[in-house]
């Protein structure tokens, strides 16, 4: 290896190292600053570990309740996106229609506007006038209208892997469209389908400015929401409440992660070939 070559490799696990550390920072300090009695802003072990902090939790009722509504706003986008999506990908896959790819990417293109700070204003009056407002209904339909576009564009391709011969053979013994769809496309877009339904879930649940304008009752708004909670009249942080808070937050998405990466792997295309 000549001097260029190892000074090259040199710069690179050092430009590695520094960027692990710096992801895995804040990790640490999740995993440390819950169980410490004065945890500060840099991570540490704990001298005196202690569960005070998640105990507070418990005893409030509005901080468990933003985790339920977290779940119920998370579930109920989730279904509404993935059936949604995975019946117009499965029609714009089959269907020879014009200008079929352009409304593709005009709904790739609208699906970073729906959801975006600049269309709050029209969107806060549409909820108010269809007496959703502080409905987490109303929540789950902006919220699902904003990634429905892309979840379509993703789950499309899984949709044309699907060789056409497989439905060709389930129409000779009568299955009907959303029989082969279920029986025979599902199965195959499996993995599209446990991906998107992924994305939903991590982008409803780290969801803020949605439902802060839009759920005005404390009880029915999500974790998202709530944390803002935890800092005291003169805007500091409790940063006690908030770590374990956190920690708590993030264990229902990591978990999901593992069990869906394990049991259906994540990809963002097909992989069937007729």
């Amino acid at each position: 290896m000549s001097p260029r070559q190892m000074i090259s490799r040199i710069g690179f696990y050092t430009f590695v190292a520094v960027l692990t550390g710096f992801f895995a920072l804040p990790m640490l300090w999740l995993a440390s600053a819950p169980f410490d009695a004065n945890p500060g802003y840099a991570p540490r072990i704990p001298e005196k570990p202690t569960l005070e902090h998640f105990s507070a939790l418990f005893e409030n009722d509005l901080t468990m309740g933003s985790l339920w509504n977290s779940v119920l706003l998370s579930v109920a986008s989730m279904v509404l996106v993935v059936v949604g999506a995975a019946l117009a990908a499965y029609a714009l896959s089959r269907v020879r229609i014009p200008g079929r790819d352009a409304l593709l990417y005009l709904l790739l293109l609208l699906s970073s506007v729906v959801t975006g700070t600049a269309a709050m204003v029209p969107i806060f009056l549409m909820i108010w006038k269809m007496g959703l407002l502080d409905r987490q209904l109303g929540v789950v339909l902006v919220l699902s209208g904003g990634l429905l576009p892309a979840a379509i564009f993703i789950l499309k391709d899984f949709m044309d892997s699907v060789p056409k011969s497989y439905e060709e053979s389930a129409r000779v013994f009568g299955a009907g469209p959303l029989r082969i769809l279920r029986d025979i496309v599902v199965p195959v877009a499996r993995p599209g389908l446990a991906t998107i339904a992924v994305w939903t879930v991590v982008n409803v649940w780290g969801s803020y400015l949605v439902p802060f304008l839009l759920l005005r009752d404390q009880e029915k708004q999500p974790a998202a929401v709530v944390v803002r909670t935890f800092y005291d009249e003169g805007g500091g942080a409790q940063l006690g409440p908030i770590s374990a808070f956190s920690l708590l937050y993030s264990i229902p998405v990591v978990l999901m992660y593992l069990f869906v990466n394990r049991r259906y792997g994540f990809r963002l295309h097909g992989g069937i070939k007729s």
